[in-house]
């Protein structure tokens, strides 16, 4: 896709050393430009010009990243993933960073400056994964992730269902196209793990697309758009089994190397969430923290049943559980945990949307839970939490084992709904700063999630009842062993099975989420964010309140905290406490 800019827009751009997605997608084109430019005084308001174009073109560049965000004109999009395409987003991330750089921050607000640095690291992150971790030739979840999912126009109310049914009809007619540009990207051999992966997720897009993204518009009473749905549905299915079928061809000569290394590891830190902090140091910190959970759930379990063993502990907590299955016990709890916040007076709920609580389709189902917020530019279209069944492939034993307990399903509704995700994203998507409403980074928003966990049993869910307490602390475990299996697999040459161990032994997780979490690991190193997330936001809490009345002061950092968007936490840190740069404390 193409957009065109007004002759004084491109002259501005062409000013500040940006570029548009027709640019040539050389690399030499891209080395040439340095990343540091001699500053210039540029007024406050070229800034904002410079910014909302480089959303325009970013929009341009990744449609199906806009259609998330609420862009509907963008609808039925996907990206470019040929080699020029693919260079395209490269060239303008590199310029962009280039352009960023020649603002004097002298003449910019505050504000401003903090979205400028927010700008950079947004950029620096997707150059991550698109060239030096080179994800569209190594890893399938970059597609997965990428558009290939319908859901929004199957799910989110943003128009009537006719408009959403011809946008769905324009994805899927794009989807064989696409599936071409995958197979000829993806390098092979594969490691196992992907090919895993891989198959499991395009075999469920070839499923969704032919049964309930066409069930979902059966209402709609126009043969002909009905015939075109089925024609673009059936199509798009056999181009992604097709796809299935390749790369389940692959397994033969599949490999076991997954693993990015410390030293792209440690890039992958400092790109993605600005810390810079050593693996060593991180991992220290991640298995302290494993220890204090431990320890606390050695406590809780000698009160809840003395006498057990811990896991036999665990167990009878887990047998607790709904009778009528997880997704309407999660139903009851959201407004529970909603009028606990209100009561202790936590942090305050921006708006007054609720989140719907579904069962997660068929092709996205590797972990028990997630939720898919409405975009910032999208009205009145609501939160959906969703919660994964246990695989029918498994023994009986492990799928009973999967669905949680009560207690277990509590943090869970906490972490994805009241006050995690949910509440995070009704705030960020009201933020002043656009760029803070479009770019919600990883390790802020599992942060936060995990955060939020913790913090609500320390205000006081649950009084203070051991069982409660358990549910918390083994999510707490999930987590832990996350940032430890993601140094260890890819900075520390642990083994996917190894993983598994790591989950189980250390962090008493059931069977089918050892299974799920080490599996996940190899394709998602990033899912540390989630405790080194936690981690920086309870020391900045610790270090913002420690002058400020302690925990009275905890509502006015939450809500301070959440007044950022999604940045990386040391650019948070940085601005809240006037730090002279951003830094990564633990």
């Amino acid at each position: 896709m193409r957009t065109r800019f007004p002759a004084r827009t491109a002259a501005l751009l062409l000013a500040l050393g940006s570029c548009t997605p027709d640019d040539p997608p050389t690399r030499d084109r891209v080395a040439a430009t340095p990343v540091t430019a001699p500053v210039v005084a540029i007024a406050p308001d070229a800034w904002t010009a410079f910014r909302d174009r480089f959303f325009a073109t970013w929009f341009a560049l990744d449609p199906a990243f806009a259609v998330y965000q609420g862009r509907h004109e963008h609808d039925g999009g996907l990206p470019d993933w040929s080699a020029q395409g693919l260079g395209r987003q490269a060239a303008f991330l590199h310029r962009s960073i280039a352009a960023a750089g020649r603002f004097e921050a002298a003449a910019l607000s505050p504000e401003q400056r903090f979205e400028r640095d927010y700008l950079v690291m947004v950029a620096r992150d997707k150059l991550f994964w698109l060239e030096a971790a080179d994800a569209p030739h190594r890893n399938p979840a970059w597609y997965v992730a990428g558009g290939l999912d319908p859901n929004v126009y199957v799910v989110r109310a943003y128009a009537d269902p006719v408009r959403r049914m011809r946008a769905l009809i324009a994805l899927l007619r794009r989807i064989p196209a696409a599936t071409l540009q995958i197979q000829q990207n993806l390098a092979t051999p594969m490691p196992i793990s992907h090919v895993d992966y891989a198959a499991n997720a395009f075999r469920g897009f070839a499923s969704y697309y032919m049964d309930d993204s066409v069930k979902a518009f059966a209402g709609v009473a126009d043969e002909g758009l009905q015939r075109e749905l089925a024609d673009a549905a059936m199509t798009a299915s056999e181009a992604m089994r097709d796809l299935a079928l390749w790369v389940e061809a692959q397994r033969p000569s599949a490999t076991r190397s997954f693993a990015l290394g410390p030293a792209l590891f440690s890039q992958m830190l400092r790109e993605t969430e600005g810390v810079d902090t050593p693996i060593a140091t991180l991992e220290a910190a991640g298995r302290a923290d494993l220890a204090r959970n431990q320890r606390a759930l050695a406590a809780a379990c000698a009160r809840f049943a003395f006498g057990l063993t811990v896991r036999d502990c665990l167990a009878q907590v887990n047998a607790d559980k709904p009778v009528d299955g997880p997704v309407a016990e999660a139903r009851r709890q959201i407004p529970m945990l909603r009028a606990f916040i209100v009561r202790r007076d936590l942090l305050t709920l921006a708006g007054s949307e609720e989140a719907l609580v579904e069962e997660s389709p068929p092709y996205s189902r590797q972990n028990l839970a997630y939720i898919d917020p409405p975009g910032p530019f999208d009205r009145g279209v609501p939160s959906v939490y969703y919660i994964s069944p246990p695989d029918p492939r498994w023994t009986q034993a492990v799928r009973d084992a999967f669905v949680p307990g009560k207690s277990d399903l509590l943090f869970t509704s906490i972490h994805e709904a009241m006050p995690g995700h949910f509440v995070h994203f009704l705030h960020a998507n009201r933020v002043p700063s656009l760029i803070g409403r479009v770019f919600v980074g990883y390790g802020y928003a599992e942060g936060w999630a995990h955060y939020a966990e913790e913090m609500m049993w320390e205000a006081g869910l649950g009084g203070g009842r051991a069982d409660i307490h358990i549910g918390q602390l083994s999510n707490a475990l999930l987590r832990d062993c996350r940032l430890l299996a993601a140094i260890g697999m890819h900075a520390r040459g642990m083994t996917q099975a190894e993983a598994f161990t790591l989950f189980v032994d250390q962090c008493y997780q059931d069977e089918g989420n050892a299974r799920q979490q080490a599996l996940r690991g190899t394709y998602d190193p990033a899912y540390l964010n989630y405790t080194m997330g936690k981690l920086m936001i309870r020391r900045l809490r610790e270090d913002w309140t420690a002058g400020r009345g302690g925990r009275r002061a905890w509502k006015a950092f939450h809500d301070r905290l959440l007044r950022y968007g999604g940045p990386p936490i040391p650019l948070v840190r940085q601005a809240m406490l006037g730090e002279p740069r951003p830094i990564a404390a633990f």
